[in-house]
């Protein structure tokens, strides 16, 4: 007998020398699906987006991955469309996985929202945008709108800008924008002279905006996101229209500073969040998220965008869930994971899921912001929740 274990093990070991898998199960990756607009109008999303999931995964998997096996994320190309979404998502659900993450634009998770049932799986939409049930299995980046519209209205009644003008998009986008701002104007008691839409596959809307225009607003908010707000962005210039320009957070993002250089306004203010200036962040917790999520980026030769952010805190809450429950997780334990977490640091500030379903974050996750040309950076303009600094 010990002769035949002697030879047994002598046989092991050659093929572990010869590389020869062992037993394949146990290194085979662990595959988290990701839907994401590698191609597309939003493409200029995926880059960053990959490079966030790069980092989880590589810190992950040399921690040991999730019970013993690699993490892979398994990215489909969406190609920025919804109906593409809805497709590749009924592909994935008809796994039973416990997670699927994405997709990036608002109606696209919209799109896919109906197709999670009441066993999952727990899902992570990479948009503020969408309104996921209260105690679902869908979970949406960030502050929601009437957060990020309501910090950006309080920041312009601050600054003494009572008289605005609004842009927006007839996509889901732009409707949930309307909405949102139309709110939260009224709340701060600013005046909206004019609401002005477009399609967003217009090439011009220049019409809109000299009607924006001659009612002399103080600033102007653009609500739609990728190509279609460089529209408007041309549009503002040509026209000589000369006040401050305020957007939603989808736009943060260097390839689109870069891409519209030629025509970015003197001042362009987003409803952003700390670690885009993390020089003034106090949260020790923050600090150290941030730091990682920097450094990260940095090894990859990038800086930390917008991109970056919207699929990185949500990814790792989903990852921390997973190497809690190992490779055999449900839907249901990630979900509930995930909506019991409380003082928990991201990248965005401290998370709070029982104080904000599905999302974790509210007004004191968002620190206004604008976009610095002379540095090529982001720059703090308020405090937390958008008092200025």
């Amino acid at each position: 007998m010990k002769t035949l274990f002697r030879r047994f093990s002598t046989a092991l070991a050659a093929l572990a020398i010869a590389g020869v898998p062992l037993a394949a199960g146990a290194v085979d990756p662990f595959e988290i699906d990701v839907l994401l607009p590698i191609t597309g109008s939003a493409s200029f999303y995926a880059v960053a987006e990959q490079q966030s999931l790069h980092i989880i995964e590589d810190d992950v998997n040399k921690r040991g991955g999730i019970g013993g096996r690699p993490i892979k994320f398994a990215i489909s190309d969406d190609q920025s469309d919804a109906k593409v979404d809805v497709q590749l998502a009924g592909t994935i659900l008809a796994k039973h996985p416990a997670v699927l993450l994405g997709p990036t634009l608002t109606a696209q998770c919209n799109a896919v929202m109906p197709l999670v049932k009441e066993d999952g799986p727990a899902t992570w939409c990479f948009t503020p945008g969408p309104r996921p049930v209260s105690g679902g299995y869908v979970f949406a980046f960030g502050a929601d709108t009437s957060h990020t519209t309501a910090v950006s209205m309080h920041y312009l009644k601050a600054r003494g800008i009572t008289r605005i003008g609004m842009i927006s998009s007839t996509d889901a986008s732009g409707q949930d924008g309307d909405k949102s701002v139309d709110a939260a104007a009224a709340a701060e008691n600013i005046q909206l002279l004019g609401h002005e839409h477009f399609n967003p596959t217009d090439i011009s809307v220049t019409a809109q905006l000299v009607r924006l225009k001659s009612m002399t607003p103080q600033a102007i908010v653009v609500w739609t996101t990728g190509t279609p707000f460089g529209t408007v962005l041309r549009a503002i210039q040509e026209l000589g229209i000369d006040v401050p320009v305020v957007s939603t957070n989808g736009n943060i993002t260097y390839g689109q500073m870069k891409q519209y250089r030629a025509f970015l306004p003197k001042d362009l203010w987003f409803p952003g969040a700390a670690f885009l200036d993390p020089v003034r962040l106090e949260d020790k917790g923050v600090i150290a998220a941030v730091k990682t999520f920097n450094d990260g980026i940095a090894a990859q030769g990038g800086k930390p965008d917008w991109g970056n952010n919207n699929c990185y805190d949500g990814a790792r809450l989903f990852v921390e869930a997973l190497k809690k429950y190992g490779p055999n997780a449900t839907a249901t334990q990630v979900r509930d994971y995930v909506a019991s977490v409380q003082n928990w640091p991201g990248i965005n500030g401290r998370y709070d899921f029982v104080k904000e379903p599905q999302r974790g974050l509210g007004d004191s996750s968002i620190v206004m912001v604008r976009w610095n040309s002379v540095s090529d950076s982001w720059t703090a303009l308020s405090k937390p929740g958008g008092q200025p600094l």
